[in-house]
Order: structure tokens, then C-alpha cells, then sequence
């Protein structure tokens, strides 16, 4: 958007517009943008100098908000809660691409353990999947215990 990348562009996620120019870009009056950081909608970094800044993602969402509020009739609060579902939702599916990369490497490394068991793709104990026999195991007992 606007010569910027995707989510992955580190200067997506930059907060260096001045709320003017993010303003301008969202299409928007700079009032607007303050209230809206005051409800909690967009939040804005602040510069040493205390003046708001946002990132071109911040921008983005502004134009969210004023598609669902003007188009879709969603009132502020509305808004508010859908922005929080999607970031709860972002979330979950970072968390489950994590997890889903964890178990891939747990199944490599169980399947390069299965290739160097002595029975490959069996139990280590062979089993009779008919037998209703009772296995006990007694550990050895040590001298002097």
C-alpha cells in the first residue's frame, strides 16, 4: 500500500507518520485520529516530543474504522470490540502456525528415532494385540538395599 509492503515490511509496523500526514493519508481530519486514540481504537506511539505517530498499518486500520463505521453502520464500540476479535484472532493463528511447526518437528525427530531402533515402525516391546495377559515388572534389587 502506498510504496510499502505487506505486514512483513518492517516499516508497516513503524510508528514515524506525524498526524497530519497520517490524517491525510487515512482520509481523515487529524481530530479524528485523537479521538480515536483516546477511545482506544488506533493508538498512536508518541514522539520524545510528546506529538502522536503512527505506522502505515495504523493507517490501514483508520481506514477500517471508517469503512465499518460510515458503510456497515457499526457504532464506536462496536468497532472497538470487531478491531480487538481480529487482533485475539491474529494471535491464535501465530499460535497455531507456532504449534503446528512444533509438532512437525516433534514427528521428524520421532521418525529419525524410529531409524535407529532395532525394530523399525514396531513398539519397543512386540505385543500380542490378542493377549490379555498381565505383564508385572519388578525392578532387580541391589545389594546392600
Amino acid at each position: 500500500m502506498d510504496g510499502f509492503g505487506g505486514a512483513d515490511d518492517p516499516a508497516y509496523e513503524a510508528k514515524v507518520l506525524m498526524i497530519s500526514v497520517a490524517a491525510r493519508m487515512a482520509g481523515m481530519h487529524p481530530q479524528t485520529l485523537r479521538q480515536y486514540d483516546r477511545l482506544g481504537l488506533v493508538q498512536a506511539g508518541r514522539a520524545a516530543g510528546g506529538g502522536r505517530r503512527y505506522s502505515v498499518r495504523d493507517v490501514v486500520l483508520l481506514r477500517e474504522v471508517q469503512r465499518l463505521s460510515q458503510d456497515d453502520g457499526v457504532n464506536l464500540a462496536g468497532i472497538k470490540r470487531i478491531i480487538g476479535l481480529e487482533r485475539l484472532l491474529e494471535q491464535a493463528q501465530q499460535r497455531v502456525a507456532q504449534l503446528e511447526a512444533e509438532l512437525e518437528a516433534a514427528y521428524r525427530r520421532m521418525a529419525e528415532l524410529e531409524s535407529l531402533a532395532r525394530f523399525p515402525g514396531r513398539d519397543l516391546v512386540p505385543t500380542n494385540q490378542t493377549s490379555t495377559a498381565l505383564v508385572v515388572w519388578r525392578p532387580r534389587r541391589t545389594p546392600g538395599r
